[in-house]
């Protein structure tokens, strides 16, 4: 006897009649890109309809809420109906929804907590995505953080980032902008200081998990909260790094 079809590969963190949500791996596309003539793997299973928004499969249809970059982890959302999808779009889109993420700068410096103000501006060329600071503008792209840990030996700093906006590779080069480079970013980062990582700590990849998500639930009102672990390679990192507790 065959499985029943599934929407998703992902691990599934919450879902009910109105939402799912998925712990996405690092290297997995939110969604395909329309243009790829490659098979590309996607959170959800299915047609996507770039337009909608929507993926349709076997299983049904979900339509996704948000989006991570590819080499990010974490959690995911996706609602069960056009109805839940324009209300959770409209909770994003007033930026009602608390989105936390879990980072790893390379560099110190950084006081306990603090607020991230920039004026982003996002180029495509050449089938790639560029994101970089213009100086002197009104800000368009706002993000707290707090840091968590420091190791002085490693100059390595694990920040909790709250995003209050949602601008194309926000953290990464909000984070690089201020001399705190993520640990394996290899758009925004430093290759050399990268591979010396690689080696040391085993850190394979871009240090960025979105580690929580809170809103509203769209149908109960109710306050709801989704956690997703820091993945194991990623706490190897951490523990590899010998980071010790800031104090308060």
């Amino acid at each position: 006897m065959s499985a029943a079809p599934s929407i998703t590969r992902c691990e599934v963190l919450h879902e009910d009649r109105f939402l799912l949500v998925v712990n996405k791996p690092h290297g997995v596309l939110s969604h395909p890109n329309p243009k790829s003539v490659k098979p590309q793997s996607a959170a959800f299973e299915g047609r996507y309809d770039a337009d909608a928004r929507c993926f349709t499969g076997p299983a049904g249809k979900v339509w996704l809420i948000h989006r991570l970059d590819q080499d990010t982890s974490g959690v995911l959302l996706a609602a069960k109906d056009e109805k839940t999808a324009a209300a959770c779009r409209a909770e994003f889109d007033a930026e009602k929804v608390r989105k936390i993420y879990l980072a790893l700068g390379a560099g110190g410096g950084l006081k306990h907590e603090g607020v991230w103000l920039d004026h982003l501006v996002t180029t495509h060329e050449r089938h790639q995505v560029r994101t970089t600071v213009r100086h002197g503008l009104r800000p368009n792209a706002e993000a707290r953080y707090r840091l968590l840990e420091y190791s002085p030996a490693q100059r390595l700093s694990l920040v909790e980032i709250e995003l209050i906006t949602g601008r194309t590779h926000q953290i990464r080069v909000q984070a690089a902008s201020r001399r705190l480079p993520l640990v394996g970013d290899d758009v925004y980062g430093s290759f050399d200081l990268n591979k010396k990582l690689r080696q040391s700590l085993g850190a394979r990849r871009l240090f960025l998990h979105a580690s929580e998500l809170r809103l509203k639930h769209p149908a109960s009102g109710q306050p709801l909260t989704i956690k997703a672990p820091l993945p194991p390679d990623l706490t190897k990192v951490v523990e590899a790094a010998g980071l010790r507790p800031v104090a308060s």
